[in-house]
């Protein structure tokens, strides 16, 4: 069995996808952890088949409609401007 067909590895990659997004934050990090966290789910529930074109498509759409929520819901706003009250050197 190769080391892409365990669900956990998927797992422990999204986990750690998800450490290196608090480290750098940007919401980049974070769609691809949810991805692969969807993909070892998968393989752990047995609805994914082991081949590796196929969990790379799942990865590859999960990780895209996770970072599109994550933009809808945590992005900046239509019409959403910054307003500066105070100047830095204040």
């Amino acid at each position: 069995m190769m080391l892409w067909q365990v669900w956990w590895v998927w797992i422990v990659a999204g986990f750690a996808l998800g450490v290196l997004e608090v480290i750098l934050p940007g919401y980049i990090f974070l769609g691809f952890a949810i991805g692969a966290v969807v993909v070892g789910a998968g393989l752990g529930l047995g609805v994914l088949g082991h081949g590796l074109a196929g969990l790379v498509l799942v990865f590859a759409l999960a990780s895209l409609v996770a970072w599109f929520a994550l933009r809808r819901t945590m992005g900046v706003r239509p019409g959403q401007v910054k307003v500066w009250d105070r100047d830095i050197n204040d």
